[in-house]
């Protein structure tokens, strides 16, 4: 008997609250939160869903729900739920290694700094962390015993030593095995180590500047000197630091997205150090939106976990319901949270970095070979063909209202992207924004040249477009008498939402369809997308070239007073060209919004 959702949606309250819906074995299946149940249950069950929350709703033989008093208070349960019952289709965050932390000893009097991989129950001594990876904590420490000489063998090795060892010799360790430093003063190296570590190094570096004013006055010359060395060491090792403001503690998220995979990465920042980043790869079961997919995996990263949150979250994308989780997390925490989306100044720089990581491990995931075959066979049976294709094409033309029209060849084989085959087409003789004229040239001069060449032909020839961009590509192949390669046309479906789009095979009558989750058309995405990039470059390049060659002169907000200051700052006009937006802004008399117009006068 099928669930009864006309009849459950009459009972049920607008208050907000959670829910959990079940299958026939009584098995949680998902669970959610609603600010007004009644009308997000009703959602299910009424208008167009997706394919994945069609099948969700197919499988339910029950909802069960629970009444908060307030929306941030669902959350907070929501996540409860997820925690303990992990159901399928919602955002589980798995991760299979434990946090690294430092861990400093309280029971002996030289304690050393020690790598540990999940904290202790037992209350012994002091942990520093999480950090983000084993390599964030190895480096951290081989930096702070290098800066204040803290021992790093075990218990049993000091306690039987009788002079001392390799790292004295080397000054990575002050010998207090065999009692070379009093322990007064290996405690506040320990302590010092510990504010470094806590990214608190300027109050570290304070306090030795005073110890070495007085050991100068003192005539202690010897101690102003190597208080001298590690306070130069401590700059060296900010200097090393991405960001490093003196304080602000955050974590950022930036979420990347492309065909056939989604990555969050997670970047840590303590007392204005960065510490790292972590990426994560969650299945988006229910096809949910970039933001709303962010939103539900911060909520589960704090809330479905025992972690340190920090007074700061700041995302790459604007969160549906932010204020909802801010208010959840500050209840969690106990102190207000800040969740942030636009951001400046080393905010900005942070978020930059994220976002950058994010993109790099995703491309990396999908350029992965193992993943690049399971596409490459998909495609093969989507387009049945006998055996799977070694060589893809895909064509794309790129122009601004019929201006620098350019046309783009980008070459797939099942290594990825073989960039030394990509090509560019600067069409001339055609009428300004005539598609189809532009891609017939760019395909003629293509297949001419490979035909002459006797040079190797695409087994699948991909072009962005309709019927009429299929139509000519067809028309050019038969022209040049290539009759072994298979066509395939790929045109934006009505709401242009990737997962929508329209294939033909062959012809304008033989459309194909693919599932959104099928690799097939993941691959056939991820080399349209990768053609309309390499177009759209080239088009620009094209298009912006006078601009490029612009002097400061030619720059509207740029007169004699600001011109002088630029060339002052960078040295001359090479480095004024050099430099970043970042960099721009800092020349005296020059906006952000300035630095922006210039940097755009100079690159395009």
């Amino acid at each position: 008997m099928s669930f009864d959702a006309k009849h459950f949606l009459k009972t049920v309250s607008e208050s907000p609250g959670v829910y959990r819906m079940l299958d026939t074995n009584g098995d949680v299946l998902y669970v959610g939160k609603a600010k007004r149940l009644k009308t997000r249950l009703a959602s299910y069950f009424r208008g167009a869903l997706n394919a994945k929350t069609q099948a969700l709703v197919g499988r339910i033989d029950d909802i069960q729900v629970t009444i908060t008093r307030t929306e941030t208070e669902a959350l907070l349960l929501e996540q409860t739920l997820i925690k303990e019952q992990r159901p399928p289709y919602n955002i589980l965050l798995r991760d299979d290694k434990s946090y690294p932390f430092i861990f400093v000893s309280d029971r002996h009097p030289y304690p050393a700094l020690e790598f540990k991989r999940a904290r202790q129950k037992r209350s012994d001594g002091r942990y520093l962390g999480p950090f983000p990876s084993s390599t964030a904590v190895r480096e951290s420490l081989s930096l702070v015993q290098k800066i204040f000489r803290i021992r790093n063998c075990e218990d049993s090795v000091f306690a039987h030593r009788t002079r001392p060892c390799l790292q004295y010799q080397i000054q990575r360790c002050s010998a207090p095995c065999v009692d070379y430093i009093g322990r007064e003063e290996y405690q506040r190296d320990i302590e010092h180590a510990i504010m470094a570590l806590e990214g608190r190094s300027e109050q570290v570096t304070a306090q030795l500047t005073q110890d070495m004013e007085a050991a100068s006055q003192a005539l202690d010359f010897e101690e102003a000197g190597r208080l001298r060395d590690q306070i130069q060491q401590l700059r060296r090792l900010q200097e090393r630091q991405i960001v490093d403001t003196g304080d602000g503690d955050a974590d950022i998220f930036a979420l990347a997205e492309r065909p056939g995979g989604v990555c969050i990465s997670t970047l840590s920042v303590r007392g204005g150090r960065m510490l790292g980043a972590r990426h994560h790869m969650p299945q988006n079961g229910l096809d949910l939106t970039a933001e709303e997919l962010l939103g539900a995996f911060i909520s589960h990263y704090y809330l479905g976990h025992d972690r340190d949150i920090p007074s700061e979250i700041i995302t790459s994308l604007p969160l549906h319901d932010a204020n909802v989780i801010q208010a959840a997390l500050s209840e969690r925490s106990g102190k207000r949270i800040r969740v942030a989306h636009q951001v400046r100044s080393h905010r900005a720089q942070w978020l930059r970095l994220a976002s950058t990581n994010a993109e790099q491990h995703l491309t990396s995931q999908l350029a992965n070979r193992s993943q690049l075959a399971k596409r490459f066979d998909a495609l093969r049976e989507a387009l049945d063909m006998q055996e799977t294709p070694t060589r893809l094409e895909c064509f794309d033309i790129s122009h601004s209202h019929g201006e620098a029209t350019v046309a783009s060849c980008v070459v797939f084989d099942q290594d990825g992207p073989v960039k030394s085959d990509y090509r560019r087409f600067n069409i001339d003789g055609v009428a300004a924004g005539d598609d189809y004229a532009a891609m017939r040239q760019a395909l003629t001069r293509r297949y001419k040249r490979l035909m002459q060449d006797a040079s190797k032909l695409p087994d699948v020839l991909i072009v962005d477009g309709g019927k009429g961009q299929l139509n000519m590509a067809r028309e050019v192949l038969e022209d040049v008498g290539i009759v072994s390669t298979r066509l395939l046309g790929v045109a934006k479906g009505t709401t242009r939402k990737p997962g929508l789009e329209t294939l033909f095979l062959e012809t304008v009558d033989n459309a194909l369809s693919l599932d959104s989750a099928s690799p097939g058309l993941h691959l056939i995405q991820h080399i349209r997308d990768e053609a309309h990039r390499f177009a759209i470059t080239g088009h620009r390049q094209q298009r912006d070239k006078q601009r490029r060659t612009s002097t400061l002169q030619d720059i509207p907000g740029v007169g004699p007073k600001r011109r002088r200051e630029l060339l002052r700052f960078f040295g001359g006009l090479q480095g004024v060209r050099q430099a970043s937006r970042d960099e721009l802004a800092r020349v005296p008399g020059i906006s952000a919004q300035m630095a922006t117009t210039i940097h755009q006068a100079l690159h395009g």
